[in-house]
């Protein structure tokens, strides 16, 4: 087991790993590893899209052990169980509008102190504003129309200085190819004085996605 060179994920030579924050629990039936005392959990890059950013070679990566983060769209709590084990020290904001995956991450965030599920609308950061303090990452990853333009009014409100968005293509238009849409994304990022970092398509672990990993100008 040896660093990826990122702040808290680890390889094998094959697979990704966070270190567990939780010893002995899963979240999702992910392989779990035990190497010199510390186990490990394998980040599984078909469950996770920030680990499909890194495993098909993605450059950016913001979160340190101390981060705040503002998670729009958590889901279930994959990808967010995982950033709980690099931010240690920090904290995860996870924001999910339905109420079923709601419940599935209020169990995984009641055994991590530093998990804290929020049920809102990402696309209104003023219903959950007074819960959150200034972060340091935001990380969108919602199935909604307009996705860059939520993005923007979050990063704008919580005052972040660097955020990931995945972008769903077939979520904005179906009628358009993911390429023009990814380049359109891009162009609207940087009317809005984002600075695209690194933009990866996902194919072809997740079909017409990208991920943006963006810093202001």
């Amino acid at each position: 087991m040896e660093s990826t060179g990122f702040t808290g994920v680890f390889t094998d030579g094959t697979r990704l790993y966070t270190e567990n924050m939780v010893p002995g629990t899963r979240v999702y039936g992910e392989r779990l590893l035990f190497h010199q005392g510390r186990e490990f959990r394998e980040w599984n890059h078909h469950r996770s899209k920030l680990a499909a950013y890194l495993k098909l070679g993605g450059k950016t990566f913001p979160l340190e052990r101390g981060s705040h983060v503002l998670y729009l769209g958590a889901a279930n709590g994959t990808t967010a169980s995982h950033i709980s084990d690099i931010v240690t020290e920090g904290v995860v904001y996870c924001v999910e509008l339905s109420p079923r995956s709601f419940r599935d991450l209020v169990l995984i965030s009641d055994s991590r102190g530093n998990m804290v599920p929020l049920l809102a609308d990402a696309s209104r950061p003023s219903g959950y504003d007074f819960a959150v303090e200034r972060v340091d990452v935001v990380y969108q990853d919602i199935a909604q129309r307009s996705q860059a333009s939520i993005f923007l009014r979050n990063m704008v409100t919580f005052r972040s200085p660097s955020g990931y968005l995945v972008l769903k293509s077939r979520s904005e238009d179906v009628s358009r190819s993911p390429a023009s849409m990814f380049e359109e994304v891009r162009r609207e990022l940087g009317r809005g004085n984002l600075r695209v970092q690194d933009m990866l398509p996902l194919d072809p672990l997740e079909k017409d996605h990208a991920m943006f990993a963006v810093g202001w100008r």
